[in-house]
């Protein structure tokens, strides 16, 4: 694979004093300073993983490759099949905080960058509230979802061009397509609503108390948790989203699954998304009790997915372990 993480994202909003508070108080994130007209956020050693600017488009997605020969490779092919490709400016690599970028379109007309050289930062990442930090690395900032008018049409462009691995797809309530380009279940994923852009991007956490706190932290504002806590089958996930000052939404997560690219086989799904919870309050009641009755019908044939953490005394939640440990 080409592509070997999502590296950032970039959103458009003058909103930027809600985004700020959204991004540190609710995610956690630090700030940084990057001029005036934006925000940036840091996650991890990194410069930057979050970009919320007043002069970019709504959502775009920053992949990043290995080198510079990577980067020149793919827009080699993604010229040689009709794809307009512009190098960005060195101004434009400065904003983004990486060595070199490259912009495109998928057919769709989703705004993506893909880049290599990310900068690191000269000091050690601090938390905008109390976490135990986000699960980053190799795997890369998490995972981005689009809404997209029709998803088979957009396949040879993600799996055949781009050389996402596909980690599996289901059909019902409606069409979703996973892909993986490391060992994260999915950096990215594609669901068929008939509508376009960013449905959500996805962070990890290190703890199932930052998501739990999180999650706390999420209720006390009027209208922004979207879905409440629940954990999908998929990729193991245990998560809420979090409306964002933008209305797309932030997934909050925990425990997800670690694929081996190598070896993965790709598959359908018949289980629907969610294996409990994941309440949708952003959907109309009709809706809403249709994704219930999914949820109820994995319960009533005792759906169930790994433990993220089997091991003794490592269940993830500091309580709970700790009565383990005195009983």
């Amino acid at each position: 694979m080409t592509i070997r993480a999502l590296g950032y994202m970039v959103i458009g909003s003058d909103k930027l004093s809600e985004w700020e508070g959204f991004a540190t108080g609710l995610l956690g994130m630090q700030r940084v300073d990057r001029g005036a007209g934006m925000r940036a956020f840091r996650m991890d050693d990194r410069a930057q993983r979050l970009l919320v600017s007043k002069e970019a488009a709504p959502a775009t997605i920053g992949w990043e490759v290995a080198d510079a020969a990577a980067l020149d490779a793919l827009a080699a092919r993604l010229e040689a099949t009709g794809t307009k490709v512009s190098r960005g400016s060195r101004a434009l690599a400065g904003e983004r905080q990486v060595a070199d970028l490259i912009l495109f379109q998928d057919p769709q007309g989703t705004p993506l960058e893909v880049f290599h050289g990310g900068l690191r930062a000269d000091m050690a990442f601090t938390p905008g509230r109390p976490i135990s930090g986000f699960l980053t690395g190799p795997l890369g900032m998490g995972h981005a979802v689009l809404h997209v008018a029709d998803a088979d049409a957009l396949m040879p462009f993600y799996r055949d061009l781009l050389g996402f691995g596909v980690s599996d797809w289901s059909r019902k309530p409606y069409p979703l397509y996973f892909f993986h380009v490391n060992g994260r279940h999915h950096s990215f994923a594609m669901v068929g609503s008939g509508q376009t852009g960013l449905h959500h991007f996805m962070v990890e956490l290190g703890a199932l108390d930052d998501v739990g706190q999180g999650h706390d932290i999420a209720r006390t504002a009027e209208g922004r948790l979207a879905y409440g806590l629940g954990r999908h089958t998929n990729d193991h996930v245990t998560s809420f989203y979090a409306r964002t000052p933008s209305d797309f939404f932030v997934e909050y997560g925990w425990g997800g699954q670690i694929i081996d690219p190598a070896t993965w086989q790709p598959h359908e799904t018949f289980d629907g998304p969610t294996l409990w919870g994941h309440e949708r309050f952003n959907l109309p009641e009709e809706d809403r009790a249709r994704m219930r009755a999914i949820a109820m019908d994995a319960a009533a044939r005792g759906v169930r997915v790994p433990n993220p953490r089997p091991a003794p005394f490592a269940t993830g939640c500091a309580w709970a372990d700790a009565v383990i440990r005195a009983e």
